[in-house]
């Protein structure tokens, strides 16, 4: 299994690397780290920005390191902050350039790397590789990376192993495919070198803008990592999330599913905004997940039935809107927005006064439940009934084997399930496999209250909740309660807590890097009118990114692209394939518009 305990709260055993003065890893606290924006050449930019993201409380800066102009630049970077007595760890970002890691190993405090791009350019085309030239890519794989191991040794440098999923080498795709699965054995392989080589300071990553794939990536890792005796540690992310509500709720679904079963050690969240704005959101996910050692005993269950690795929505009997072929719904208190709820909640389905009432509508998007559900004060299991359905309020102090009966014998029942353990995801999904292992299929709506002020907060910590468990295939619907934010509509965050987990989609998704210095544009401003123009489209995935480096790499799975060309030059994908080169960049937006309506995707 990919943590000690499924009920049991504990932060993963790792490796301590040292980085600079901030070490990481072991009983370190998760640290956490952004990467400037600004060219890397650019010397005094560049500090002035690493001093302002450290201000803002992050423990390391990164910046793009992609040729050895950059990687001699990052030795200047240090100088001067070193100069105005600013000792700021400073990472490298290396893609497709050895010669710059080489460099860089000598003049910063860890490098990254990324195994997709570590390869023998005279394979490169080659589509099948049978066991021999399998094995001599391997081969030269191993005896290009122990040079720049060795170069760490020297210089005292660590190393991070970031795996990205849109940017497996072709060896990897041709035996694993585009797959959790060929992004673990991609790290692998360099991990094992660095085991062989008594090599230790290794940090490791599984990026990807899916957050299912990222989610089951880590997880497999872990898993693979601890049967071969690994303890490296592991820095976290959803990459290219873009900006905004939506972006930071993105985050923290898919390091929320992590940070709450003890996997992590630092943390970036990528935002398409100024680097700073990461840190208050990743200060808000790894707070959520401090006070978790101490909590309430939840029992050992049998998790036979639980795959971690892959999706698998749980099965239940349809009862109403909730459940079987039904999409997963929302279910929020809206009575403090605005009583008229008949007129003013068009398309919505109602628990009205503690009674299911059943909107005409097949498929509302969301239903609405009076105050009266919440207020009650009575313990443990609470029946709110009218003649054809039961909502049945309960925790995991309700389950055993006459609740489960009754409720096998009543299909129509509706649990809608609480918990007020500090480790609720871990209590919650033992429900879910307690209802599994007793073969229970009644629909269960997931029910996290919050008195939380600050709305940024909220969205966070529900997202961190919520996504956990729907990545895992739990839930029939999300119930989010806050009384102290009166004036937040909680739907708006549920839809884009499912969308996140990627259960639901209710708008288009934007997969948009959060830029670097190889963004030649105002990927900020392009990605604001691009959402402007198609968020409407919720049956399509749209990429903004801001070089070719992540371009069709990281847009793996997105329907349409925008990628940065060059100074003013933007091109223009379908999927993976280049449709429209050099683009420029005053139209590129229109462009975009034109070609999605060429395809046939448009809806006004």
């Amino acid at each position: 299994m990919f943590c000690k305990s499924l009920t049991k709260y504990a932060r993963r055993a790792t490796n301590v690397v040292n980085i600079g003065n901030i070490p990481l890893g072991g009983d370190n606290p998760i640290r956490i780290q952004s990467m400037i924006n600004v060219a890397t050449t650019d010397i005094d930019a560049a500090a002035a920005q690493c001093k302002k993201i450290v201000n803002a409380g992050a423990d390391y800066v990164r910046a793009t390191t992609q040729g050895v102009s950059e990687a001699n630049a990052m030795k200047l970077i240090k100088l001067k902050l070193e100069e105005q007595n600013a000792n700021i760890p400073l990472i490298a970002d290396v893609h497709f350039n050895r010669d710059a890691a080489k460099i860089a190993a000598q003049n910063v405090e860890k490098v990254r790397i990324n195994p997709g791009n570590f390869i023998n350019k005279q394979t490169v085309g080659n589509k099948i590789f049978n066991t021999d030239e399998y094995n001599a890519e391997l081969q030269y794989l191993r005896s290009e990376f122990v040079l720049l191991i060795d170069i760490c040794k020297q210089h005292k440098t660590a190393l991070r192993i970031g795996v990205n999923h849109g940017s497996l080498s072709e060896r990897i795709m041709n035996r694993y495919g585009d797959t959790p699965e060929g992004m673990v054995e991609s790290a692998m392989e360099f991990l094992r070198i660095c085991k062989d080589e008594n090599f230790n300071d290794v940090v490791v990553s599984m990026k990807s803008s899916n957050t299912r794939v990222m989610v089951y990536a880590y997880r497999l890792l872990v898993e693979k990592m601890t049967g071969e005796k690994m303890n490296f540690p592991l820095h976290i992310g959803v990459t290219e999330t873009g900006d905004g509500f939506d972006a930071r709720i993105k985050s923290a679904v898919g390091a929320g599913a992590l940070l709450a079963d003890g996997l992590g050690d630092t943390i970036r969240v990528s935002l398409t905004e100024a680097p700073e704005n990461e840190i208050p959101v990743a200060k808000i996910i790894v707070n959520h997940f401090k006070e978790r050692t101490n909590h309430k005993v939840i029992p050992d269950i049998d998790a036979k039935k639980y795959c971690p690795y892959t999706y698998n929505q749980r099965k239940t009997k349809a009862s109403g809107i909730f459940g079987g072929k039904n999409q997963i719904a929302t279910v929020a208190d809206l009575s403090h927005i605005n009583p008229v709820y008949d007129k003013d909640f068009e398309g919505l389905g109602f628990i009205k006064q503690g009674r299911i009432w059943k909107k005409t509508s097949k498929s509302p998007d969301a239903v609405y439940t009076g105050s009266s559900l919440f207020d009650s004060e009575t313990e443990g299991i609470t029946i709110l009934s009218d003649e054809n359905e039961n909502l049945v309020r309960c925790n995991i102090s309700c389950f055993n084997s006459d609740l489960f009966g009754w409720l096998k014998k009543n299909p129509q029942n509706i649990l809608m399930l609480e918990s007020d353990n500090t480790n609720a995801v871990a209590e919650l999904r033992a429900c879910f496999l307690m209802l599994e292992n007793a073969n229970v299929k009644n629909p269960v709506i997931i029910h996290r209250r919050y008195d939380d002020t600050d709305i940024e907060s909220l969205q966070i910590k529900a997202a961190c909740d919520f996504g956990a468990l729907l990545i895992d295939g739990f839930g029939d619907a999300i119930c989010l309660q806050n009384p102290e934010t009166a004036d937040t509509n909680p739907v708006q965050i549920c839809f884009s807590i499912l969308q996140a987990a990627r259960v639901r989609f209710s708008s288009a998704e934007f997969i948009a890097c959060p830029s670097c210095g190889r963004t030649l544009f105002d990927i900020q401003t392009t990605l604001s009118e691009i959402k402007n123009q198609t968020s409407h489209l919720k049956h399509l995935k749209i990429a903004v990114m801001g070089c070719i480096v992540n371009g069709t790499g990281e847009m793996a799975d997105a329907d349409y692209g925008y990628v940065g060309a060059g100074a003013g030059k933007i091109s223009l994908y379908k999927n993976k394939i280049l449709v429209k080169r050099n683009v420029l960049q005053h139209n590129a937006v229109n462009e975009l518009v034109a070609l999605i309506k060429e395809n046939g995707d448009w809806v006004d």
